[in-house]
């Protein structure tokens, strides 16, 4: 098989797949146009997120066999045409759990316990023990929006904290040591933090929202380190003021690029959110680590082979 890789990897796909007897190109500059006009030389493309797969892409790859994504959101893709061509799709979301599992509650305590603000404090000469009082796990009731890879890795690492977790999942039956499967409703009842761990979707574009956030019945502390759009931004933005929203962490904004390599810093919601005291921001990191990089790249390859290898 013929293969096109368009985004930087870790080298272990090219390696492994060149010892078994796959030809791996490499193209990462050349843009969507430049792409479509030789994918139909090619049986199998592995991306990341820096072109979009849309149609006309997927129409031009006659010869295509598999379309392999080293993370988990499928939605850079158009799957529906994919799967009426036969097209194989891949996806590594096991890769990146640990990560993002780790990333959920290290935000997620740093901002509960003012971590970051104490600490900007203190290094600009500023003292205050009262003011930076923090909030203990321990009792709370911890609610997660989908329950795959990712919320099941959140539910499993906060195990050890004694708070209660519970999860709603279109998917029925999910529940397990870690976590118990309630209804949406029972989730905004109970809920005292609110992750969100779900793919993007047309159910979950602007799943949270003014008329969502109405229906929590606590104030609440707001994670998300899914994708950006799951969130409506303005309305995060009248909870934090309205005080519905004690403090949210975000890895993902709504306003990040397609590629998620860039930001659009020009709007006013965002504004509120960089200069807030209760927000913190991150650039899209949550699954990004050094070992996150080998197990997605590695979990790739072991899916290529067990499919197309001989």
């Amino acid at each position: 098989m013929r293969i096109l890789q368009i985004d930087k990897n870790h080298p272990l796909i090219r390696t492994q797949l060149q010892e078994k007897g796959f030809e791996v190109d490499e193209d990462f500059t050349s843009n969507y146009h430049s792409i479509v006009k030789k994918i139909k030389n090619y049986n199998g493309l592995i991306i990341r997120s820096r072109i979009p797969i849309d149609e006309a892409f997927l129409n031009e790859a006659s010869h295509l066999d598999f379309i392999a994504r080293v993370g988990a959101g499928m939605e850079n893709i158009a799957e529906n045409r994919a799967k009426e061509l036969g097209i194989a799709l891949i996806n590594s979301p096991e890769g990146n759990k640990d990560a993002v599992g780790e990333h959920v509650l290290a935000g997620l305590l740093t901002l509960m316990n003012r971590l970051f603000i104490a600490s900007s404090e203190v290094k600009s000469g500023i003292w205050l023990r009262e003011e930076n009082r923090g909030e203990e796990l321990k009792g709370k009731t911890f609610g997660i929006i989908g329950y795959g890879n990712m919320g099941n890795a959140v539910a499993k690492r906060l195990s050890s904290f004694e708070c209660t977790v519970i999860f709603y999942d279109i998917r029925q039956n999910l529940s397990n040591e870690y976590a118990r499967q309630v209804s949406l409703k029972e989730l905004q009842e109970r809920s005292d933090i609110l992750s969100l761990h779900t793919p993007l979707t047309p159910l979950t574009h602007y799943m949270i929202d003014d008329a969502f956030i109405s229906k929590m019945k606590k104030p609440f502390y707001f994670v998300n380190t899914a994708r950006g759009k799951n969130l409506k931004t303005a309305s995060l933005v009248s909870a934090i003021k309205s005080g519905k929203v004690k403090g949210a962490y975000l890895d993902v904004l709504e306003y990040e690029k397609s590629s998620f390599e860039n930001l659009d810093f020009r709007n006013e919601d965002l504004d509120f959110l960089l200069n807030s005291e209760k927000v913190i921001v991150t650039p899209h990191i949550a699954g990004w680590t050094h070992e996150s990089k080998v197990k997605l790249a590695q979990f790739i390859v072991d899916k290529i082979l067990l499919q197309f290898g001989n």
